[in-house]
């Protein structure tokens, strides 16, 4: 009599498609749980939304290792496509390396947390490796070319906002996702000073000075509002009247940039951080208050402003020097 031998089942790590999303809602609900900052959410519902799309426009039927990886290579490489990355003309650029490094970190939990929840056995991602996230080449605007991006932004159908938005980025070097989460009641309009909320819902102060103050009030006192309303709100589609997006901001920048004649330095809300930090660093202050301003957990990443504005001191001293002018 032949013994059966017990079938040994394959160990699955691919996810359905068509169930993806809903399972997400599951992951989402638990990272609220977990006191996950509003960003934070925002950005992986965002990221969740774009997978799925890129699946069900491969025609997937399933989201695995193989799928994933084409994924992240889409992301890499989908500005080439004839339409643009997601199908959007106006997404034709190289995203920076940082940037798929962001969807891989905030993805692979995905997979784990599903990994927790019986719905596979392994997670697809575990055999991904991390992308290389360079750090960006701190290139800051020049003073003429904010001077061309302010008066660009006086010119735009919602000019006292777009001119405030370019004061407070250019004023306190403030994230992107920092300045869209902005309500109301984080401002205090007298001592010049806001409460941001960063990475991992860490709050921190923010100052600026007399003429951002001034933009702000000239575009905070077009209408009533309530302390919990944005400050900065978004003026197109069904989100009229809500924050203003990441995405939102990143168009604006774009369109401010092309308007201002901006060549050799990438337009987007993260120069100005950059441009910021080096000007700050050149005006005299320190570095461990430009940390403080930043955000930054540790010194490493606030000390590449530090040898950018060195540069510009060495420069500086090559043409003024005392005795070399002297000599002259």
């Amino acid at each position: 009599m032949q013994r059966k031998t017990a079938s040994i089942s394959k160990p699955t790590s691919g996810v359905s498609t068509s169930q993806l999303a809903r399972y997400a809602e599951g992951w989402l609900l638990d990272g609220e749980i977990r006191q996950h900052s509003q960003s934070t959410t925002n950005l992986r519902k965002l990221l969740v939304k774009k997978l799925v799309w890129f699946l069900n426009d491969r025609g997937c039927d399933q989201c695995g290792t193989m799928e994933l990886r084409q994924f992240f290579a889409y992301v890499t490489n989908g500005h080439g496509s004839a339409d643009g990355r997601w199908n959007d003309p106006g997404k034709k650029r190289q995203v920076r390396p940082k940037t798929v490094y962001t969807y891989f970190v905030h993805l692979r939990p995905l997979f784990h947390f599903l990994v927790a929840e019986g719905v596979i056995d392994t997670s697809p991602m575990d055999a991904i490796s991390p992308p290389v996230a360079r750090a960006d080449q701190v290139q800051p605007f020049n003073e003429r070319q904010v001077e061309a991006l302010m008066t660009a932004a006086q010119k735009t159908t919602h000019k006292k906002r777009d001119f405030a938005v370019v004061c407070f980025l250019l004023d306190t070097g403030v994230r992107a996702s920092e300045l869209c989460s902005l309500t109301l009641g984080d401002v205090d309009m007298s001592a010049r000073k806001a409460i941001v909320r960063g990475k991992g819902n860490k709050q921190r102060a923010v100052f600026f000075g007399r003429q951002t103050a001034k933009a702000l009030w000239n575009y905070l006192r077009e209408e009533e509002r309530q302390p919990q309303t944005p400050v900065f709100q978004s003026d197109r589609g069904n989100g009229a009247g809500d924050g203003l997006t990441r995405s939102g901001l990143l168009q604006l920048i774009e369109r401010l940039g092309i308007a201002a004649h901006i060549e050799a330095v990438r337009c987007s809300p993260h120069t100005f951080r950059h441009t910021f930090a080096v000007s700050f660093l050149r005006n005299g202050g320190n570095v461990f208050s430009l940390q403080q301003f930043l955000g930054h957990t540790n010194l490493a990443m606030t000390n590449r402003y530090v040898a950018v504005s060195q540069g510009d001191l060495e420069r500086q001293h090559r043409q003024f020097s005392p005795v070399d002018r002297l000599r002259a």
